[in-house]
C-alpha cells in the first residue's frame, strides 16, 4: 500500500486500471474485427484480478471460429497481441484473458473434469498421474481442479511440452 492511500482506494484504483485495460483491448479487437470483416460483439468484465474480454456473436456463423483456430492456437496468439496493445497504451504488463465464442469457458469445464478425474486416479492408484502437454492457461485450470480435490500437482518439462503431474497423497 502506498503512503496516504487506503486499502479501499487501492481496490478502486486496481478496478479502474483493469477496466481501462478492457477498454483498450476492446478497441483493439473491434479494429481487428473490422479489418477481418467479421461480426462480433465485445463483452468486458473483471474476473479474478484480471481484465476479461470476450468476442461473442449472435449469428450461427462459424466465422469467429477462425479466430480460435485449431486447439485455440489463434486465440492464444490474439490474446498475446491484445496484451501487447494494452502494454503499448499503459506501459504496464497485462494479464488480460481473451475468450472467443465461449471457447475458453468450454475448455475450462473440460479441463476441470480432467483434473478431477486425474486426482481420483492418483488417489485410487497411489501413483503420480502425468497428463499431456498443455498451455499455461490449461495447466492453471487443472492445478486448480486438483487442489479442489485435495491433492497436489506440479508442472514439469519445458514449453511447449510442459505438462501437469498429479501427485498422490
Amino acid at each position: 500500500m502506498t503512503e496516504g492511500t487506503t486499502p479501499a482506494a487501492e481496490g478502486v484504483d486496481t478496478l479502474s486500471r483493469l477496466e481501462q485495460e478492457g477498454e483498450i483491448a476492446a478497441d483493439y479487437l473491434e479494429g481487428l474485427l473490422d479489418i477481418a470483416d467479421l461480426d462480433g460483439d465485445i463483452d468486458m468484465d473483471v474476473e479474478a484480478d484480471r481484465a476479461a474480454v470476450s468476442i461473442i456473436s449472435d449469428s450461427t456463423s462459424r466465422d469467429l471460429q477462425k479466430l480460435v483456430g485449431r486447439d485455440g492456437e489463434v486465440l492464444e496468439a490474439l490474446q498475446e497481441l491484445t496484451r501487447l496493445a494494452v502494454h503499448r497504451e499503459t506501459g504496464d504488463r497485462s494479464r488480460l484473458m481473451l475468450d472467443i465464442t465461449g471457447y475458453r469457458a468450454r475448455k475450462r469445464a473440460e479441463l476441470t473434469e480432467l483434473g478431477t478425474k486425474a486426482a481420483e486416479e492418483a488417489k485410487g492408484t497411489a501413483q503420480p498421474v502425468k497428463l499431456k502437454a498443455m498451455t499455461p492457461f490449461e495447466r492453471k485450470v487443472v492445478h486448480d481442479a486438483v487442489a479442489a480435490a485435495g491433492l497436489r500437482s506440479e508442472s514439469e518439462g519445458e514449453e511447449p511440452q510442459r505438462c501437469v503431474v498429479v501427485l498422490p497423497v
